[in-house]
């Protein structure tokens, strides 16, 4: 029996890199020009990064479009040595893509995606759907489920929110979330921010502050006014940072997380 490509395992490398392939159809483009157009891309891990990179077949990318770079940064990716800078649209873009340095993946081209995006490309698509800050980990799922929990969300002692009516968001690695219906929430107590961020499971995020004296963060609250469409039960609802609100469920105070976010949120 042939085994189907989707059901190997994960792959490691000598210097540490994690791969596999994948079947999804991945574009990458900068501007109006597409740079990547790839039905076989692969995932890359690398040590450290707890998400994903892409990197496509070196016949999948427009080479024409790429240089040695004036000045590799040789001290990023694992030790990669080959570097290139994109020259398209009238602008160079330095260090935008790069080669892995292990054996498996030599004929394979990366480009800068994950938190890097001023030398990367503008714009990337899995199939048809735009995908912003880093390639979807097929070994994570995100959940959003509608629940009947009685959640309550305190600041400092003042109780700013009170539902019966949540959407429990599950993230593998993270806490849970709960997006609460806006009518539950004290929206008086909090103003809105410019502050935004993108997510590649779940969309665009827009941000309130609290209005009190309390020692909490800005942008302790948000909504997805116009999320994914695997998690579109969550639209226009609002969620809290567990790690810096206290939180009630059912009667009983959770613990404070400490999680990736923990540290900007000075916790």
């Amino acid at each position: 029996m042939t085994t189907h490509p989707g059901a190997r395992a994960l792959r490691a490398t000598p210097e540490g890199l994690l791969w596999e392939p994948s079947e999804r159809w991945v574009r990458g483009r900068k501007g109006d020009i597409t740079v990547v157009d790839s039905r076989r891309p692969v995932l890359v891990w690398e040590p450290g990064l707890p998400v994903p990179q892409y990197a496509f077949p070196r016949e999948d990318v427009r080479t024409d479009l790429l240089r040695p770079a004036e000045k590799p940064h040789t001290g990023l990716h694992t030790g990669s040595q080959v570097f290139y800078d994109l020259v398209a649209g009238g602008e160079v873009r330095p260090n935008a893509a790069w080669v892995f340095p292990a054996e498996d993946l030599a004929g394979h081209i990366a480009f800068e995606w994950f938190l890097r995006p001023e030398r990367g490309l503008d714009h990337w698509y899995e199939e048809n759907e735009e995908v912003f800050v880093h390639p979807r980990d097929p070994h994570s799922r995100v959940d959003a489920m509608p629940s009947s929990r009685h959640v309550v969300v305190e600041i400092d002692g003042t109780v700013v929110a009170d539902t019966h009516g949540p959407v429990v968001l599950f993230e593998t690695s993270l806490p849970p979330r709960y997006y609460l219906p806006p009518q539950d929430v004290r929206l008086e107590l909090f103003e809105p921010t410019d502050h935004s961020s993108r997510c590649p499971y779940k969309g665009t995020a827009c941000y309130w502050s609290y209005r009190g004296e309390a020692e909490v963060p800005p942008n302790v609250l948000w909504s997805y006014p116009d999320p994914l469409p695997s998690v579109a039960v969550i639209k226009d609802r609002l969620a809290f940072y567990n790690e810096v609100v206290g939180l009630v469920v059912d009667g009983e105070r959770l613990h404070r997380p400490q999680t990736p976010f923990s540290a900007a949120l000075g916790r």
